[in-house]
């Protein structure tokens, strides 16, 4: 499918989560003014972020105000309308950083923002260019303060990301001591895609690839859990926005032994069907198909909103990438996942695909992508949906990781 097409399916499964969303259409002749046209909170256990989308890109200044706990954002050159009236009905009970949000005319030329605190955050804000049908972004981040970064693991990587200092605080390429599924836990990293304001692709009947692909992760979560000699981490267990490079770094902080990356994507053909599973590619995709949907992931990042101060992390390890083992030991674990999805599914390819996915990138671990389905094709999306789907699909994917260590995989080379 196009590009174009790809980025107007994106946009209407934006628009259809209407819940803690507030959108404008802009009226004929106002498109010289500076008018909010959505305003969104996603919170989060690990933060919350607040996203006023704009036709023109917004000028602000941001301040801090004590007693009680509150972050002030004055807009500069906009006028208050309908839509930033709603923004305190966007704050929900459990946001764990917001008590409440209020907007006013500060003057005739400034909207003022201010949001009330639960508690002291480190607040982080940016604006983002326009990018799959979405306009101008201005965005806050809501993070803990630095004195409680430290405790939480996701939260210290997001602080690394955010101060550039990922590279540096990742540990050596080395596994754990010991041989895995023998003297130690074999550790595996679990990915559902997307999250937070990159809700993935969206089905006919509203099904989002996000929603789909975190209720799999759980569901294999669980098996591997059960299993005496495997312990499995995700990276986001809840609809939280996570940079594709810190779900990289955060398999390499818990020294994981393989990365499955789980995802439900779509064409603009409602015919295709199956699921697929790919491997990285140094050398180039092995695929139109798969140069595509590499593309269209590894756009995660443009659409969830990534600050223009993220690390040089990947860049920098590229010569690592190109080691032939991690990448061969990729490929044959793909190879025994796909042949167990193939008994409960359509296969869309039946060899393992490769292209530049940022997030299999880590160096020295196995790592896949799984496409469990189409969510564009009708009859996949019902699939999709169903909780005795969703558990053949963790369980397939299971019975591949215990393929794999049993014919020897990446235990023979640590």
């Amino acid at each position: 499918m196009s590009q174009s097409n790809s980025f107007l399916s994106r946009r209407r499964l934006l628009q259809s989560a209407g819940a803690v969303w507030l959108l404008s259409v802009s009226q004929v002749g106002m498109a010289a003014s500076s008018h909010v046209v959505a305003v969104r909170i996603w919170p989060s256990s690990t933060y919350s972020r607040l996203t006023l989308e704009s036709n023109v890109p917004l000028k602000y200044k941001q301040f801090a105000l004590s007693n009680p706990e509150r972050v002030v954002i004055d807009i500069e050159n906009l006028h208050l309308n309908q839509v930033m009236k709603g923004v305190g009905k966007l704050v929900l009970n459990n946001d764990p950083w917001i008590k409440n949000a209020r907007v006013g005319q500060f003057d005739k030329n400034t909207v003022r923002l201010v949001l009330e605190l639960k508690r002291s955050v480190a607040p982080r804000i940016f604006t983002l260019p326009p990018v799959a049908g979405i306009k101008d972004r201005l965005v806050l981040d809501l993070y803990p303060s630095q004195g409680n970064v430290a405790d939480d693991p996701l939260l210290a990587l997001l602080e690394d990301y955010n101060q550039g200092n990922l590279e540096r605080t990742q540990p050596a390429a080395a596994p754990l001591p010991g041989k895995a599924g023998r003297d130690r836990p074999i550790v595996i990293m679990l990915d559902p895609g997307h999250g937070g304001e990159d809700p993935g692709a969206i089905g006919k009947h509203k099904t989002r690839e996000k929603d789909v692909v975190l209720k799999i992760a759980r569901r294999l979560k669980a098996l591997i859990d059960k299993q005496p000699n495997m312990r499995a981490y995700m990276t986001r267990n809840e609809d939280v926005f996570i940079p594709l490079k810190v779900r990289v770094a955060k398999a390499r902080k818990q020294r994981a032994d393989l990365f499955v990356s789980i995802h439900a994507d779509a064409f603009t053909n409602r015919a295709a069907r199956g699921s697929s599973v790919f491997a990285l590619s140094t050398k180039g995709a092995t695929s139109t198909a798969a140069r595509f949907l590499a593309q269209t992931q590894n756009e995660s990042d443009l659409i969830g909103g990534v600050s223009r101060s993220g690390d040089r992390y990947l860049d920098h390890t590229m010569f690592d990438m190109v080691q032939s083992l991690t990448i061969n030991d990729s490929l044959k674990f793909g190879k025994e996942v796909l042949s167990r999805l193939g008994k409960v599914n359509h296969l869309h390819k039946r060899t393992v695909d490769q292209a530049g996915f940022a997030v299999l990138k880590a160096p020295d671990i196995p790592s896949i992508l799984v496409e469990t389905a189409f969510i564009s094709n009708l009859e996949e999306e019902r699939k999709l949906r169903t909780a005795k789907f969703q558990q053949q699909v963790a369980e397939s994917i299971l019975a591949g990781i215990k393929a794999y260590f049993a014919n020897g995989g990446a235990v023979a080379r640590k």
